[in-house]
C-alpha cells in the first residue's frame, strides 16, 4: 500500500493512468484531502464507488498517525506524529485573533545541528523525512482548524535543519504554496536555518523567494562555536554574507533569531558587537528568552536583560521584535521540540492531552493567539514556533 502524498514522484497520476482513468479524477482526490480535509477515500463522494474501493486498496491517505495531541492554555496545539517506520516527529499549531493560522513544521526526525540549549537535538539526528512526511503535518494540523478556518501561515521552525533537506523541503512548500494544494503565499512561508551558507544561495536562486530567518545566536564565531557547534566550521562572516545575496537577489528582508541566554550571550556588549556585525543591513533582529527544557543547564535571560538588549540595537538603528512564549506549557515552545516522546510521558501541569487525536477540531477556542506583534501578514515568524531555536 503506497502514501499518497508524495511530491515530487506522487503515485496517484500515473495509477490512473495505468488504469485509462482521467486526470480529472486526481484533481478531485487532492480537492478531497487539501481543502475538504479528507481522512478517508469513502468520504469522496464525487468518485464512483468502485474506485474509492480501489484507492482504499492501494494507497493510505496519510501514512503518519496522531501519537499524542496537546492543547496549552494559550490555545497552542502540539501534535506528537508517528510515522510509518515508527520514528516521531512534533508539530505545532498556532492561532491569534486577527485570524492567522499558523503551521510550524519539521523537517528532520531529530537534529544534527547540535545547539546546546536545544531539546531537538538532544537523541542526535535519525533520518531526513521525505516531501510527504513535511506535507502531512500540514494537513494533520489543518484537521484541528473549525471547517470555516484555514491555515494562513507556515513557518519551517520545527525539528531539524531545513537546508539540510532541501531537497524534500522544496517539493513540499510547492505543494503549499499550490493554489490546488494548501494556497498559501510564499511571502506567508517563512524558513528557519542555523545559516548554512550554500543553502541559503540555492534559496536565493529560486523563482520563489520564500523568507528566511537566519539563526545567530552569537555576535562572534567564538561565542557561536560554543553554542551551536555545527557553526564550528561556519564562520559569521560567510553566514552574513549568504544572506545578504539573499536579500540582494529576492529583495527579502531577512530576519536574524537571536536566543538570549541568561548569563551567556545577553549582556550589553553582545548586544553592542551584534549591532556592529549588522549594521547598515537591511534586517529584523528577533530575540528569543530560551525556553527551559528538562534536563539542560541553561536558563533564559531576564525581562530587563531583554529590555536592555533590545535598546542596544534600536538605538543603533536596527529594528527588532522580541517573541513572546507560546506553547511552554506543552513543551511547544521554540527549543523544547523532540523526537523520542512517548505516549506515556505525563503532560505539563495546566494542558490537556489525548494519546489519540479525540477532540473535536470545532471545541478548539477561537481566540487563542501566536504574537500579535508578528508581521505575519508578510510572512514574518510568530512570536513563538519551532524547535530547534531558531
Amino acid at each position: 500500500m503506497y502514501s499518497l502524498i508524495d511530491p515530487p514522484h506522487e503515485p496517484l497520476a500515473p495509477w490512473l493512468a495505468a488504469r485509462g482513468l482521467p486526470a480529472f479524477r486526481r484533481r478531485q482526490v487532492r480537492r478531497w484531502v487539501f481543502q475538504r480535509r479528507a481522512d478517508s477515500f469513502a468520504a469522496m463522494t464525487d468518485l464512483p464507488t468502485p474506485l474509492r474501493e480501489e484507492l482504499a486498496a492501494a494507497f493510505r491517505v496519510l501514512s503518519s498517525r496522531i501519537a499524542r495531541h496537546e492543547q496549552a492554555g494559550d490555545g497552542t496545539e502540539k501534535l506528537l506524529l508517528e510515522l510509518a517506520d515508527g520514528e516521531r516527529v512534533e508539530c505545532v499549531l498556532l492561532r491569534d485573533d486577527r485570524g492567522h493560522r499558523t503551521a510550524c513544521v519539521s523537517t528532520q526526525v531529530g537534529c544534527g545541528m547540535g545547539c546546546v540549549f536545544c531539546a531537538s537535538g538532544l537523541s542526535g539526528l535519525a533520518r531526513n523525512l521525505s516531501a510527504g512526511e513535511i506535507v502531512e503535518q500540514w494537513l494533520h494540523l489543518q484537521r484541528r482548524l473549525p471547517g470555516d478556518e484555514r491555515l494562513t501561515h507556515i513557518v519551517v521552525m520545527g525539528m531539524g535543519e531545513p537546508l539540510a533537506n532541501l531537497d524534500a523541503l522544496l517539493p513540499a512548500l510547492a505543494v503549499a504554496s499550490d493554489v490546488e494544494g494548501l494556497g498559501i503565499g510564499v511571502r506567508r512561508i517563512t524558513i528557519s536555518t542555523v545559516g548554512l551558507p550554500e543553502g541559503i544561495r540555492r534559496l536565493a536562486k529560486l523563482p520563489t523567494p520564500y523568507q528566511l530567518a537566519v539563526s545567530l545566536h552569537a555576535p562572534d564565531d567564538a561565542l557561536r562555536s560554543r553554542l551551536v557547534p555545527a557553526a564550528r566550521t561556519i564562520g559569521l562572516r560567510a553566514v552574513v554574507e549568504a544572506a545578504d545575496e539573499y536579500f540582494a537577489r529576492t529583495g527579502r528582508q531577512v530576519t536574524y533569531e537571536y536566543v538570549l541566554v541568561a548569563g551567556v550571550n545577553d549582556r550589553p556588549e553582545h548586544a553592542e558587537r551584534l549591532a556592529c556585525l549588522l549594521q547598515g543591513r537591511c534586517v529584523l533582529v528577533n530575540l528569543i528568552a530560551l525556553n527551559p527544557v528538562p534536563g539542560l543547564p541553561y536558563r533564559g535571560a531576564s525581562p530587563a536583560s531583554v529590555r536592555q538588549f533590545q535598546g542596544v540595537l534600536e538605538r543603533s538603528g536596527l529594528p527588532v521584535q522580541v517573541r513572546r512564549r507560546k506553547g511552554e506549557g506543552i513543551r511547544a515552545a521554540c527549543g523544547q521540540l523532540r523526537r523520542d516522546r512517548r505516549e506515556s510521558e505525563p503532560p505539563v501541569a495546566g494542558s490537556a492531552a489525548t494519546s489519540e487525536l479525540t477532540a473535536a477540531p470545532g471545541a478548539v477556542p477561537a481566540y487563542a493567539t501566536p504574537p500579535s506583534n508578528a508581521p505575519a501578514a508578510v510572512g514574518e515568524p510568530p512570536e513563538n514556533a519551532g524547535s530547534k531555536l531558531p
